[in-house]
């Protein structure tokens, strides 16, 4: 079981900021992701595009943001737990919280914080038939260790720049990679559709264009799955595992089941410290809202501050709170 004093549900901009924070007044972070990586849409959906109304930076890449936010709270030595969704939550005796991910982490924290963006990121899945009795069985959504298709054959499906950057990859990890694509030109970035191409030509990718998957077949687990192309064709490619990658859409999730006070799947809270309706859970960022809402990751940063004043009652009850500026303190970690 990990045990934290706070645990952050989303590792994007704004969640992240809140490590730091946190960790001024003392206070350590536990983060859980659904993605594979932190960064949230930032790192998913546009790592390369530019931001310009971060103060201090005229322009900065999404991913630079990203990367400066992590060494900005790296002394305070913050957890993660990436490629996970908080399905349950209930209170302890001592009247803290006990969280259980999808892949069964326990977490225990005296205030939760949602800086979930959007809500819960969830992979948008190819309409198939028993494509749910494959999951986890062959089926799966994210790559969050490549090691696992060492020497696996692998079927991708996609047209941006995750399935185009994954192809590349794992074919230097995977005994066979094919690339399946509905269209015969790809969405990504020009490089790595040279790169696919090349590496088609070269015989260590295939390359299946206008086509789509059609069915899964295997018992118990995957062992291939029926590819038809424009022409109605069927193809069968034996397969142990296949990785859909349709990009992202964003749900509340189990969020929702927790007795917040939710208005259009956001979250209603208190703009003296952005806390909701049930004490010690917090949101920030753009899965809040309030009269005079701006979804600005600017906005966000203010509300992680303010609500970092409030959190630190529930951590520390027995301590007064005050208030310091880094410019006469610096920052000092654990």
């Amino acid at each position: 079981m990990i045990t934290t004093d706070i645990c952050i549900i989303g590792a994007g901009p704004v969640g992240l900021f809140s490590v730091f924070e946190a960790g001024l007044l003392k206070m350590r972070c536990h983060l859980v992701d659904v993605l594979p990586q932190i960064g949230g849409q930032l790192s998913e959906i546009y790592p390369k595009k530019p931001i310009y109304d971060i103060p201090g930076f005229p322009e900065i890449k999404a991913e630079e943001l990203i990367e400066n936010l992590y060494q900005q709270i790296l002394p305070f030595k913050p957890t993660f737990s990436l490629g996970e969704r908080v399905d349950k939550l209930s209170r302890t005796e001592d009247g803290g919280f006990l969280l259980t991910t999808s892949d069964q982490t326990e977490i225990k924290a005296k205030v939760i914080v949602i800086a979930g963006g959007l809500g819960c990121f969830e992979p948008r899945k190819p309409e198939l038939q028993r494509l749910e009795h494959f999951e986890g069985k062959g089926v799966v959504y994210m790559v969050k260790d490549p090691e696992k298709f060492r020497g696996k054959k692998l079927i991708i499906a996609g047209g941006g720049d995750s399935a185009l950057d994954w192809s590349i990859y794992l074919t230097e990890i995977a005994e066979q990679v094919t690339l399946v694509h509905r269209n015969e030109s790809f969405r990504g970035a020009p490089d790595s559709t040279e790169k696919v191409f090349d590496l088609a030509k070269a015989g260590r990718l295939n390359l299946l264009l206008n086509s789509n998957l059609h069915a899964l077949n295997g018992n118990g687990v995957l062992k291939s799955v029926d590819i038809m192309n424009k022409q109605g064709e069927l193809k069968k490619v034996e397969a142990d595992y296949m990785i859909p990658l349709f990009g992202l859409s964003p749900k509340l999730g189990p969020i929702s089941e927790w007795g917040l006070n939710i208005d259009k799947n956001a979250i209603e809270v208190n703009t003296f410290d952005y806390s909701t309706n049930v004490p010690g859970i917090f949101a920030i960022g753009d899965i809040n809202t309030y009269p005079g809402k701006l979804k600005l990751i600017l906005c966000g940063f203010h509300e992680a501050a303010l609500m970092a004043q409030s959190a630190f009652k529930f951590v520390y009850p027995n301590q007064k709170l005050s208030f310091k500026y880094t410019t006469v303190n610096g920052v000092n970690a654990f």
